[in-house]
């Protein structure tokens, strides 16, 4: 089955969304773990945040729960049903042009019949409140679909 490439509102809405409170941590001083946001057909939206292990198992983590919601048809104590999309977020680094890393807060989004992709926003002045800044969210690539 071939796949759609773009992005739809929804799946924009939810990632931003993500990220925005990925930005808030950050903004308090607080560390993003990997979290993860899962949408159904009806608008329906839950969150999870994976904190036990090392920062690589707790993404896989949130890539496994993904495939998990799915063939489970959904988390009825969050009220959601299948998922059609998701977007999952984290805290990391860009290397730069010159070989220097950069703090990134990286994305991963995808929906149901469509591509899936990575995005990043590089950030500055973590735990500064209103100092703290970010820049726009950039293309990383695309993905293998989680859905």
């Amino acid at each position: 089955m071939a796949r759609k490439q773009g992005v739809t509102p929804e799946l924009d809405k939810l990632s931003c969304d993500l990220m925005g409170q990925a930005f808030d941590l950050l903004a308090e001083g607080k560390d993003v773990e990997p979290m993860l946001a899962v949408q159904d057909a009806a608008g329906h939206t839950a969150s999870y945040e994976f904190v036990d292990d090392g920062i690589e198992a707790c993404i896989e983590g949130a890539h496994d729960k993904v495939g998990e919601l799915v063939s489970a048809g959904g988390d009825p104590k969050a009220d959601l049903a299948t998922p059609v999309r998701y977007a999952i977020v984290y805290e990391g680094a860009i290397e730069d042009e010159d070989g220097a890393y950069e703090d990134a807060v990286l994305l991963e989004f995808g929906e149901e019949g469509y591509e899936a992709y990575s995005a990043y926003s590089l950030f500055k002045g973590r735990g500064e409140h209103e100092k703290f800044a970010w820049t726009d969210p950039a293309p990383a690539g695309e993905l293998e679909p989680l859905i």
